[in-house]
């Protein structure tokens, strides 16, 4: 089967003359936009200059190209956000949750109840997951997967008679969600601002950051390893006795993209180890195939005790989220009686069903072997070549198909814009004018293409990143 997502027509079941006369009819931009801003509010978004200026307003996409309302063909250099790792339009995804909608549309999985889809789809995740995970618990997105992992946690060490075994340790400039609990793991000051009630006993160490945080002559070995010694700091800080976990993203996405140096994840898994700490991967971003390794946890080397899923799990076509238990944290769990946690659509028949011809596709057409082998390489390759020496980029980051481009006043010195959020908007204005998606995180620039992707493709990305970034150098004197 070809990787290319080939043009496709989706038949329709029949409808009332009216209904299809009506659902053929579209609004111009300046109506969608004028109900969009009277009644839409946007995640993340100043919504009285949104309104102001205008949302684009995305009418359809077919592989990794987005079309907007006034006939701009876009190439998605973010797929959607992070997730659409299959591409647009795949026709197997559609008729999965076509099938399962007449066939069984939904039930709960409660009161001793299952149903098929999310027997195959745990079934098909245990089959692709490391070895040691067997069990999955579902919710709808990897913010709810994260409290989740929470509630998982704490009841791990209940029975385990160690009730003092509360704290959980994260990261500043993590994400792990925008729930309170996911947003409290997260250490976001921004968001922290918003959010005076925030979940306890949960701390923060310093993210390994070599580019904006190391001083003086560390590689990035030794800052890596040093960042990773804060955890066991902390740890002594608080008591081993009252720590349950360490949460982490194998690499940080929203955080910009940061990819910790080889020493980091080896030592933050000595340390859990020696402290008898939950090791938890956030595996939102990272997991089935942005590295080129079905979960990014395997790129870096470690073995965690719980994984967080969602994004790539339906490749963003249905909302789903799911989290991991590796054997020995399962059978706690199954063995000491209830688990008093639970939505309403955990493990939504839809959603499953999704996630099964979704994995499928990732597996059978060999999507993620082709990150690694081939697409990725070249990815990283073309990004490293293209922007070598270039007077406003200080490093780039990256494995597979994400990358983070760091914007820099001197990259020999790592000296950073003192209004690097500013600099990073104009590259992001470049990039959102010359119909390319590329996220400005601060000032890093992000690249995170669906797995799809062909060589040309990712020849367009590059070309116009390049200009965009060549033109927030030029609009800033700097050549």
């Amino acid at each position: 089967m070809s990787y290319r997502t080939e043009e496709v027509a989706y038949v329709q079941p029949a409808q009332p003359a009216g209904a299809a006369q009506a659902a053929q009819q579209q609004r111009s931009t300046a109506e969608y936009r004028a109900l969009d801003a009277a009644h839409h509010i946007h995640p993340f978004s100043d919504m009285g200059s949104l309104n102001r200026s205008g949302s684009r307003v995305i009418v359809k996409a077919q592989g990794v190209y987005l079309w907007d309302s006034d006939g701009n063909k876009i190439i998605d250099g973010m797929a959607g956000l992070w997730c659409v790792n299959v591409g647009y339009g795949r026709k197997e995804l559609a008729d999965a949750a076509y099938r399962q909608m007449q066939e069984l549309p939904f039930y709960n999985t409660f009161f001793k109840t299952t149903h098929p889809p999310v027997i195959e789809l745990s079934a098909l995740l245990a089959e692709l997951a490391p070895e040691p995970f067997n069990h999955f618990f579902y919710c709808n997105s990897g913010s709810e997967g994260n409290d989740t992992v929470l509630r998982i946690v704490h009841q791990y060490w209940a029975t385990q008679g160690k009730h003092s075994k509360k704290f959980v340790i994260s990261r500043k400039n993590g994400y792990h969600g925008s729930t309170i609990a996911g947003g409290t793991l997260g250490g976001m000051g921004y968001m922290h601002e918003q959010m005076p009630s925030k979940v306890e006993n949960i701390v923060h160490i310093d993210q390994p950051y070599f580019f904006g945080e190391a001083e003086g002559n560390l590689t990035p070995e030794e800052f890596a390893l040093a960042r990773a010694q804060q955890l066991e700091a902390k740890i002594l800080e608080i008591g081993a006795d009252n720590v349950a976990a360490f949460i982490g993203e194998p690499f940080q996405g929203a955080g910009g993209v940061i990819f910790p140096a080889s020493t980091y994840w080896p030592e933050i898994q000595r340390i859990c180890r020696k402290y008898d700490i939950l090791l938890v991967a956030d595996e939102v971003i990272g997991g089935f195939g942005r590295t080129g390794e079905w979960f990014a946890h395997q790129h870096f080397g470690f073995e965690p005790d719980l994984i967080t899923l969602a994004k790539g799990l339906t490749s963003g076509y249905v909302p789903m989220g799911a989290v991991g238990l590796h054997d020995r944290v399962a059978k706690a769990i199954i063995e000491n009686g209830d688990f008093n946690h639970g939505l309403t659509y955990s493990g939504h028949p839809v959603a499953a069903a999704v996630a099964v011809a979704n994995l499928k596709l990732l597996r059978d057409d060999k999507i993620v072997e082709r990150v690694k082998t081939d697409t990725g390489p070249y990815f990283q390759k073309k990004l490293r070549d293209t922007f070598a020496n270039h007077p406003i980029i200080g490093e780039i980051s990256g494995a597979g198909l994400v990358a983070g481009l760091q914007l820099a006043e001197d990259p020999k010195a790592r000296k950073r814009f003192a209004n690097g959020g500013e600099v990073g908007t104009i590259c992001r204005d470049f990039c959102f004018n010359g119909n390319l998606i590329m996220r400005a995180t601060g000032d890093r620039m992000l690249l995170s293409p669906p797995l799809v992707i062909n060589k040309l493709e990712i020849d367009e990305i590059v070309a116009k990143a390049k200009y965009a970034i060549d033109a927030t150098a030029q609009q800033l004197g700097i050549s």
